[in-house]
Formats: C-alpha cells, sequence, structure tokens
C-alpha cells in the first residue's frame, strides 16, 4: 500500500515514519507538517492510505478528510481521545492515541490490509459470484444472488437475504459497498444499499424489495435516473 502521513509535529511524524519501515506492505512515500502541501501531493499521486493528525492548527485533520472528493483509506492519530466516534463516522480504518505502539500501529495497518485486498479482489472480478463477509472471528460467503438489500443499524451493518435469512457485521456500510459489483448494486440512502435487480417498483420517494419498501435519501435522489 501507497501512503503518506500528515501531522503539524515533526516528532510524531518521526515516530510514523520508524513504525512504517518496519510493516513490509506499507510503502510511507512521503510525509507532510503542512495539510495542505498534501492536498497538492495527493492531486498529482494516487495513495492507498494517509495517517493523519487531528489536532492541526490551519485545518482540522477532519476538515481535510472532508475536503477530500475520493478519499483514500485514513487511519487517525492523535493525543486526543475526544474525537474517536466521529472518526468513526467517517469510516476511518483505526483511530491510534498518541505515544502508540508498534504493536498497535501494526494492529491498524493490517486491518488497512484487509479491506485493501478485498477492494482489489473486487474490482479486478467484474462480476463476482460471492463475497466474504465478516461476522465476529469468522468470514462468510455470500452468494450476490441472494442479497436483497444492505442496511446500516447502530453499530452494525445488516445483510438482509432471500428466504429471511439476516447477517450482522460491524463492517461499514461504505466498506461493504466497495466490495460488490456497482452495475448489480446503488445507494439509495445513507443507511440502505439495494440490488438492483430486486426491485418490484419504485416512485419519488421510495423502492419496493419485495413488499419491504426503503426510503431514497434526498441527496440520493439522482438514483432514480439510473433506473429510468
Amino acid at each position: 500500500m501507497i501512503a503518506i502521513a500528515i501531522d503539524d509535529e515533526p516528532i510524531a511524524l518521526d515516530v510514523v515514519e520508524s513504525h512504517a519501515s518496519k510493516v513490509p506492505f506499507v510503502e510511507l512515500v512521503a510525509s507532510f507538517t503542512n495539510a495542505f502541501d498534501a492536498i497538492t501531493f495527493l492531486q498529482k499521486n494516487k495513495v492507498d492510505l494517509i495517517f493523519l493528525d487531528i489536532k492541526m492548527p490551519d485545518i482540522s485533520g477532519i476538515d481535510f478528510l472532508n475536503s477530500l472528493s475520493n478519499p483514500p483509506m485514513v487511519i487517525f492519530t492523535t493525543a486526543y481521545s475526544e474525537h474517536a466516534v466521529k472518526s468513526f463516522e467517517l469510516d476511518a480504518i483505526d483511530y491510534l492515541l498518541k505515544p502508540f505502539s508498534l504493536s498497535r500501529f501494526l494492529k491498524a495497518c493490517n486491518k488497512a490490509q484487509e479491506l485493501y485486498t478485498l477492494r482489489n479482489n473486487a474490482e479486478n472480478d467484474e462480476q463476482p459470484l460471492s463475497i466474504f463477509i465478516k461476522d465476529g472471528y469468522e468470514q462468510i460467503k455470500v452468494l450476490i444472488s441472494d442479497i436483497l438489500y444492505i442496511e446500516a443499524s447502530g453499530n452494525y451493518t445488516q445483510v438482509h437475504l432471500l428466504n429471511d435469512v439476516l447477517i450482522s457485521t460491524r463492517v461499514p456500510l461504505n466498506e461493504m459497498l466497495s466490495l460488490l459489483p456497482p452495475k448489480k448494486f446503488i445507494r439509495i440512502h445513507r443507511a440502505f444499499i439495494i440490488a438492483r435487480e430486486k426491485i418490484t417498483k419504485f416512485d419519488r420517494s421510495q423502492i419496493w424489495i419485495g413488499n419491504k419498501s426503503l426510503p431514497v435519501g434526498a441527496t440520493y435522489i439522482q438514483c432514480l435516473q439510473e433506473l429510468g
């Protein structure tokens, strides 16, 4: 994975650089104390992962991430624990509280590598027949054709399948979408992804999967145009 680090404290960057040099699947290609220099770099270079400080003088790490139209994976690094919930709302891979050990850093990198591998597998196989969904310590094989819709529900994501089968996972909705073939699935709401071929009818505000009515979010109205 190609990575960069952003932190206004040079000493903190030294720690990230030292730890990253010991992780064989992470290639840290650049470090920045100025977030705006990092934006310029990202406009010209493809990056898979950012180690991102939250408390910075000109722009916070959270605002920085929100400014990116197609952000890479992010591992937040900070000395302040109060931003943890917000960071996971942004689908951050992990949240490292300074000072963090090499073992804790490696755990975060392993999580990023796992998602990186899953995404690459999905991209390299245009029409996968199945995916594996993490459920606790297990990976459950699910046939793409069995998926009706996927729902964000509190701290869990629920995968609704044929025959009233339900799988609950902590994999965020955005990550689930990245695993699915884009021609077969569409996001209609911040809380819902649906299988296109399972749609039975729709109007300007709702889509039906069988007898189940699901709302179309205001920011996802354009998805109705894709459905015709």
